[in-house]
């Protein structure tokens, strides 16, 4: 059993325990992450994120895992949480870095109070899939933004069971054999969104979710013909703003602008 001193961290209603780990190097098991992340026995986070020494040309590396305790690629508004911590604790105070992913190189700004990601260019666009979901054939759109999303255009999100619409496109044939990330979007306005974000790993609904923010955003793009940037509204009731630069073939300069707030610290033993 060790004693782990975190910060637990806001990303628009996304929330996560993140710590420092670069001197203790401390191996955490997914068991002890999903302790950590439990909301009734732990600290309770949709996620948790272990700052790490780089190993190649970042300033910092971010591992990081979700509430089941499985890593991940990386997580959008996780890493303008890291962003801000890694600011906020050490001494040298960069406003701009280069943060390691699985997913690859993800850049950061902090930019007063909010932080602003450049995100690896999207891959794999599919549009127009079609499955049937409770009986109902759905348009599915999909778009990896450093994880897998998968996007559906709704008149009416607030009208869709989406722990239970979520977990059949998560696990449907068209994913296997890891899963999506499934988002609901309602168009409210030509550039702006409103989302509902079921997240893999998690198993349920999140008040934010920010690769599924940008996903959304570009599909959007893709099926509507509209131009950047797209404000974005989540359940927790932020609106982050989403940018992006198209040669007509691929996306670059890809960011995800919003909020990233410390809410407390704390020790645990783990």
């Amino acid at each position: 059993m060790i004693t782990m001193k975190f910060t637990k961290m806001n990303g628009a209603g996304n929330d996560f325990v993140i710590t420092d780990n670069r001197q203790s190097r401390t191996q955490f098991t997914s068991d002890d992450i999903a302790f950590i992340c439990d909301r009734n026995r732990g600290i309770g986070a949709d996620g948790f994120m272990s700052v790490e020494p780089p190993e190649n040309e970042g300033d910092y590396r971010m591992r990081y895992y979700n509430a089941d305790g499985n890593e991940a690629e990386m997580c959008g508004n996780g890493a303008r949480c890291f962003a801000r911590f890694v600011f906020n604790c050490d001494n040298e105070f960069k406003d701009s870095m280069k943060i390691e992913t699985i997913a690859g190189i993800i850049r950061a700004n902090i930019i007063s109070d909010l932080v602003q990601i450049q995100l690896s260019k999207p891959f794999d666009l599919k549009l127009n899939d079609s499955i049937t979901v409770n009986d109902s054939s759905e348009k599915i759109h999909s778009l990896n933004t450093g994880v897998p999303h998968a996007v559906v255009f709704s008149d009416n999100i607030n009208g869709i069971n989406l722990k239970e619409n979520g977990s059949l496109i998560r696990n449907h044939s068209l994913y296997s054999p890891n899963g999506t990330n499934v988002n609901y979007v309602q168009i409210d306005e030509e550039k702006i969104l409103s989302i509902r974000t079921y997240e893999r790993g998690v198993e349920d609904e999140t008040l934010a979710c920010g690769t599924g923010m940008v996903a959304s955003a570009l599909i959007h793009h893709q099926v509507n013909k509209i131009t950047p940037p797209v404000q974005v509204k989540v359940k927790g009731g932020d609106t982050l703003e989403v940018s992006w630069d198209y040669d007509g073939n691929e996306y670059f300069n890809v960011t995800l602008t919003g909020p990233a707030l410390s809410v407390f610290k704390g020790e645990i033993n783990v």
